[in-house]
């Protein structure tokens, strides 16, 4: 790969970092020569990952227990971060949820907050605060991942493609709050088969090649090209993308 892909020297944060797409932009990021913060709840699975990552790589990684729909959380992660590495290059917004609900009067209020704070409130806190710090030193590129949900309308994704749809719209807006020195992009995955699709009901995966042109879900290792694109200065000249992977399920309306 081109040396414009080198992420040697710098620091990525992942939140939902421990598994699924978060993982492997950990261990892609790793292996580019990057040092990781890998966030998630679940502190054993960080820890687990990071052992990984310092074993297999030899790179440094810290592994932080972290509910991205948290403010409090986000705040401390950041700290933690600069803390221990002293900046952050790479901030990948890849936390999310979306729980399935019987009907729309059922969604509670609890479950609705909890989907907004995690896939939007969460990401716009750290965003907030790294890229302010990016901005005010060195620079740096912070990555949103959102969904085709954000843009593709389904009666079962309601509060969560709302979520996305807003993510979208801060990845324009911030892309401008953080420019020159910071660019800020988002990556739009289409059906991926990550652990997360364990959860899917036998009709939605019989469903995926009928809405998806190359006909499968997409491999955890194909969001890795996007996230080093969009990380290393291969994109230094691209801010406020959004770019869907997702074997041509959506496409804009004519």
């Amino acid at each position: 790969m081109s040396d414009d892909f080198d992420l040697t020297g710098r620091v990525a944060v992942v939140t939902g970092g421990s598994r699924g797409l978060g993982a492997e932009m950990v261990r892609a990021f790793a292996k580019r020569g990057a040092d990781v913060v890998i966030a998630s709840r679940k502190l054993d699975a960080c820890e687990k990952l990071a052992k990984e990552i310092e074993a297999t790589t030899g790179r440094r990684a810290v592994a932080v227990a972290a509910h991205a729909g948290k403010w409090q959380d986000c705040d401390r992660l950041v700290e933690q971060a600069y803390d221990h590495f002293g900046k952050v290059d790479v901030l990948v917004n890849n936390a999310g949820m979306s729980p399935r609900y019987s009907s729309l009067p059922e969604v509670t209020e609890e479950l609705y907050d909890k989907v907004l704070a995690v896939n939007l409130k969460g990401p716009f806190r750290l965003s907030s605060l790294i890229g302010s710090r990016m901005a005010e030193g060195a620079g740096g590129s912070i990555i949103n991942i959102s969904s085709i949900a954000g843009v593709a309308a389904s009666p079962v994704e309601v509060p969560y493609g709302a979520a996305k749809a807003g993510l979208h719209s801060f990845t324009l807006s911030m892309a401008r709050a953080f420019a020159p020195k910071v660019r800020v992009n988002c990556i739009m995955p289409g059906p991926f088969i990550t652990d997360i699709a364990k959860g899917w009901s036998q009709e939605m995966h019989d469903s995926i090649p009928k809405f998806v042109p190359l006909g499968r879900g997409g491999k955890p290792n194909e969001i890795i090209g996007a996230a080093l694109y969009f990380a290393s200065d291969a994109s230094s000249f691209t801010t406020g993308s959004i770019l869907k992977i997702d074997g041509g399920a959506v496409y804009p309306a004519a």
